[in-house]
């Protein structure tokens, strides 16, 4: 890629990734690391008052930090979840080597990196459960930036909602936007629901071709590609109805009814613009 590509955040970064490597730290280690909890089970299941605190392992990603001299707070995110971690520099680095936390993490790390932190549950002194770090690892080094976090009425939120950026973007607006998450995990339990629901009243799910020797879907313009090994156009499914109805004439014989859950053969940022053009 040439330098002259990049923005000054990401020439940042990549300098950052470059020094940690110096360091002898690996920003993308390939060995598993372990993890006992997550956020929101610690927050569930926290008791306050302890004798002895209890130890965590997490990991996640950084979606904001507070540097204070010789103390930090940052947010970590997980699958579950966020939750605040305090970061000292005295319990993090013992000795008289500062170095992690004066220059790996003070300097070196980023909004948006993964990191897997070791340490025990507690409440601050403004009262918000956390956790407290003796030990962090980075797991993986983010090289772009997250979309800039604005303010606005004193209110905090992400500046992405341009719905095209989002639709060609998913994997940014799942980090920056939770309500999209949610939407992905209840779409993938009302799915498991109905097939559950079909498959213990005897429904046989079939699949049906995606590319088509015909064109099919009404007067819909179908998508047109090239099959190079038959040499022959192929058009992408619009309408399931023919092939499905096709499929239960052929299987009638032996079940009484099939189900066929397609999945989306469009782009969202296409089907988007389809919408609205019809």
């Amino acid at each position: 890629m040439n330098i002259l590509d990049l923005s000054e955040q990401e020439i940042i970064r990549r300098n950052s990734l470059d020094e940690m490597r110096k360091l002898g730290i690996e920003p993308y280690p390939a060995a598993e690391y372990p993890v006992n909890a997550y956020s929101q089970e610690i927050k569930n299941n926290f008791v306050d008052g302890a004798e002895t605190p209890r130890q965590v392992a997490i990991a996640g990603r950084i979606m904001s930090r507070r540097i204070m001299g010789k103390a930090s707070f940052i947010e970590l995110k997980d699958s579950e979840g966020r939750i605040q971690v305090y970061i000292s520099r005295d319990d993090l680095c013992p000795g008289e080597d500062k170095e992690l936390y004066n220059t790996v993490f003070k300097k070196l790390l980023d909004i948006g990196d993964f990191i897997g932190v070791e340490g025990f549950a507690f409440h601050t002194n403004t009262g918000e459960l956390s956790v407290h770090c003796r030990k962090f690892t980075v797991l993986s080094k983010s090289i772009r930036p997250l979309p800039v976090v604005k303010a606005k009425d004193g209110q905090t939120f992400d500046a992405f909602t341009d719905p095209e950026v989002r639709y060609r973007q998913r994997y940014v607006d799942l980090v920056v936007n939770p309500q999209v998450r949610d939407v992905f995990v209840r779409r993938a339990k009302i799915v498991a629901t109905m097939r559950q629901f079909f498959n213990e009243r005897g429904y046989v799910e079939v699949e049906t071709p995606i590319l088509q020797p015909i064109p099919g879907g009404a007067s819909a313009r179908p998508f047109i590609t090239h099959h190079n090994a038959l040499d022959i156009p192929l058009y992408l499914r619009i309408a399931d109805e023919q092939t499905l109805r096709d499929a239960e004439k052929l299987l009638n014989d032996e079940f009484a009814h099939v189900l066929h859950i397609p999945q989306q053969d469009v782009p969202d940022y296409i089907r988007s613009r389809m919408e609205r053009e019809a």
